[in-house]
């Protein structure tokens, strides 16, 4: 339930910053939840390879170049779902950065209080 949850908010997560951003765009509710099961699968499949082939540069810039991989996964969402287009790689760079904030503070609403 908590994983659908999440799905739900990313979706959230990618219309809100598709009406602010310029050079990305969503068509619907529909792609939105679309982009955000792609970019779940992506996250758990693609970008580990990524992080191993790249970790030298991830090294020397300090973890920085972790945010260029995230633009890449968006870039790939891009490619892979109709309904959603990003303009460049400054664009899904922004969006990403933007949507790990989103993402990060809407999922902080979901934990559980530890007694």
């Amino acid at each position: 339930m908590k994983t659908f949850l999440k799905i739900l908010l990313t979706a959230v997560a990618v219309v809100v910053l598709a009406n602010i951003l310029p050079g990305v765009a969503v068509t619907g509710y529909g792609a939105a939840i679309i982009v955000a099961i792609v970019i779940s699968l992506l996250n758990l499949f693609v970008r580990p390879l990524l992080i191993f082939f790249t970790l030298p540069a991830t090294i020397v810039t300090f973890g920085l170049f972790l945010f260029v991989i995230n633009a890449i996964i968006i870039l790939l969402a891009d490619k892979l779902v109709d309904g959603f287009a990003v303009s460049g790689f400054l664009a899904a760079f922004f969006f990403s950065i933007l949507l790990s904030i989103f993402r990060s503070f809407l999922f902080s609403l979901l934990k559980e209080e530890k007694r």
